[in-house]
């Protein structure tokens, strides 16, 4: 995959040098660059902002230096594919911004095996709004939120989402096997983990993780997700299909406060509850 990021901070990214991400540039299953946004100025200032027409507290950041940056990544597509810019496929742009579609896992699966990832990291106030309409045909334009916050800039977001998609990159992580029962994989949190010593500080693992009992054990770690989520994530409980749950899964969600009702799960009314 080729990730390319416009920021004006680019060291910032230094940090995808280390860890598996940083393995994996070195591999060439991922190839990042960071472009400094700065470079696509004019003035002697290198000014990338300006104040907000109709006015207001804050800048907002110039269209024509981001025309200039993504316009000097697409003609590289061009140039390494096709030699011809129009038929080069389209990157997916994604520009973080509290305004956008929430990240999740779902979404970092869907960008995975895409083969090229633009992000546009902007600050202040935000980026130029005509920028998303001049950049949807040379595009694929994703606005994205990490979540309802708001960030000084939409680097940390941007090493945030690199992250998640990055790790599901075959190749990138060792055993492959570890993606599959980690948080939002299956819309639950992942179950409690535990390693030696057995007993520490007083507090002991649960017996049944020691049994080697593979069912039971199975059994255990689905019924603490489903607590988890029911107890810190209540939302999630509801996107669930009844169907892929057991009747000891059903009797579970019950006792923690959720019921089926046109075929779906929802929380039970306070006169139900135990």
């Amino acid at each position: 995959m080729r990730i390319d990021a416009v920021t004006i901070f680019p060291e910032i990214f230094n940090v995808l040098d280390v860890s598996l991400l940083g393995k994996a540039r070195e591999s060439g299953l991922i190839d990042f660059t960071a472009h400094n946004l700065r470079d696509f100025t004019s003035d002697a200032h290198r000014t990338v902002d300006d104040s907000p027409y109709g006015g207001g507290a804050g800048m907002v950041m110039m269209a024509e230096p981001w025309a200039l940056a993504l316009e000097s990544i697409r003609s590289s597509v061009a140039t390494e594919s096709t030699e011809d810019d129009d038929a080069a496929p389209a990157p997916v742009l994604i520009i973080p911004t509290p305004s956008g579609h929430v990240f999740n896992q779902k979404l970092a699966r869907a960008l995975a095996p895409e083969e090229h990832l633009v992000f546009a990291c902007g600050r202040y106030e935000g980026i130029d709004e005509r920028v998303y309409e001049w950049a949807a045909p040379r595009f694929r334009v994703l606005p994205v939120s990490l979540g309802d916050y708001v960030l000084n800039g939409g680097e940390v977001a941007v090493l945030a989402m690199i992250e998640a998609i990055g790790r599901l990159i075959p190749g990138v992580v060792g055993n492959p096997e570890s993606l599959v029962e980690e948080s939002h994989e299956d819309g639950l949190l992942e179950y409690p983990v535990y390693t030696k010593p057995s007993t520490w500080r007083e507090l002991e693992v649960p017996e049944v993780l020691l049994s080697g009992n593979h069912g039971k054990i199975a059994r255990f770690r689905r019924e603490t997700q489903l607590r988890r989520t029911a107890k810190r994530r209540p939302e999630l409980i509801l996107d669930i299909d009844p169907a892929s749950t057991n009747r000891k899964d059903r009797d579970l969600l019950w006792h923690a406060g959720f019921m089926i009702e046109d075929g779906r799960f929802v929380p039970k009314p306070e006169s139900m509850a135990e």
